[in-house]
């Protein structure tokens, strides 16, 4: 390499080095003093107490923004397993025979978890569910177990 080369070469180097600080320098710049700088300023997390049915005794938090989600509401009449051959056998006036009873309660369900239990009501020509028991958030957490 002749010293033309070399210089120009250590140049592009010493350009690159000080492009990589200056930038360095920019993100800190940009993002500020991550660290505290006294251990006054750095403050302590403190969790609330949960209670027996998993609410907390904080005071409730604005959730106005969740009241827009859509969830899927599933109401269950019951359900029955058959072979694949009985399926196909099905056809217009078939009776397929569920497990649950007449006069039993439907379970209803919000986004695939079981929310409460109710009854088939008829309001202006539709069918319509009547909430007879709504599941607690307790009970919810002791059948994930």
């Amino acid at each position: 390499m002749t010293a033309v080369e070399e210089k120009t070469a250590g140049t592009a180097e010493d350009t690159a080095a000080e492009e990589s600080v200056s930038q360095s320098e920019a993100v800190e710049e940009e993002l500020g003093d991550t660290e505290p700088t006294s251990e006054e300023e750095a403050k302590e997390t403190v969790f609330s107490e949960l209670q027996e049915d998993g609410s907390s005794q904080e005071t409730p938090r604005n959730l106005d923004f969740l009241l827009d989600v859509p969830l899927e509401v599933t109401v269950e009449l019951g359900r029955a397993r058959m072979l694949i051959a009985d399926l196909l056998r099905l056809g217009p006036g078939a009776i397929v025979e569920l497990g649950k009873a007449a006069g039993e309660p439907l379970d209803i369900f919000v986004n695939d978890k079981l929310m409460g239990r109710g009854e088939v009501v008829v309001v202006n020509d539709k069918f319509a569910v009547r909430l007879a028991d709504i599941i607690s958030p307790a009970e919810r957490v002791k059948k994930l177990a």
